[in-house]
């Protein structure tokens, strides 16, 4: 069911440390842009803006649209416990560009109990990765279970790190039940239009 905000969509992006969440958000600003939607970013790392930076590098967007969060502690407390900063961060980017559609909040690195406050944002995504093995959809970790999308990312990893993509399809299945989940390869861009059309139909409003 889509989403109908009086502003921005304001989206989560979680998961593990190098499951490719960056890695996704900067597949997805250009696919957005091409279909005309306004996009700003808010990023988290723990003492760095290591990520804003890199987004601010690719040229993706203007710097002035991304904004660094440190969060100076576990990730998950800056997007679940206490997330005044990253809401802090989202509300000026809303009030500098009132034509925003959507606000990605990258979470820093954590691990698979991270969730996001529904506070802080309207929909979240979580990225694993097919490196880490075909068992972690077993362990049912909270991001994994309850996020309203999962991305399993690197599946051109599979062969080499003896996964089995249909072990991981089937047991996703059943832990996920009806929730939506898509498979990518973001450095590619294999699937990720996949988790734009989410996007738009889920949270644009975009039929």
């Amino acid at each position: 069911m889509a989403i109908n905000l009086p502003g921005p969509a304001r989206v989560g992006i979680g998961g593990p440390v190098g499951s490719g969440k960056t890695a996704l958000t900067e597949a997805l600003i250009p696919r957005l842009l091409s279909h005309d939607f306004q996009v700003a970013v808010v990023t988290n790392d723990l003492v760095t803006q290591e990520d804003a930076r890199r987004l601010k590098e690719s040229g993706l967007l203007s710097p002035e649209k991304i904004i660094g969060v440190e969060a100076g502690a576990c990730p998950h407390t800056v997007i679940r416990e206490d997330p005044t900063l990253n809401m802090e961060a989202a509300d000026r980017l809303e009030a500098t560009y009132p034509d925003l559609d959507i606000i990605f909040i990258e979470s820093g690195g954590d691990n698979l109990a991270s969730t996001f406050s529904l506070d802080l944002v309207d929909y979240w995504l979580f990225v694993i990765d097919v490196g880490a093995g075909d068992d972690i959809p077993r362990k049912r970790g909270p991001g994994i279970v309850q996020c309203d999308l999962l991305v399993i990312n690197k599946v051109d990893l599979a062969p080499y790190v003896r996964a089995d993509l249909e072990v991981i399809k089937r047991d996703t299945t059943e832990v996920r039940k009806q929730k939506s989940v898509v498979f990518t390869n973001c450095l590619t861009g294999f699937g990720v239009e996949n988790v734009v059309s989410q996007l738009r139909h889920e949270v644009l409003m975009d039929l």
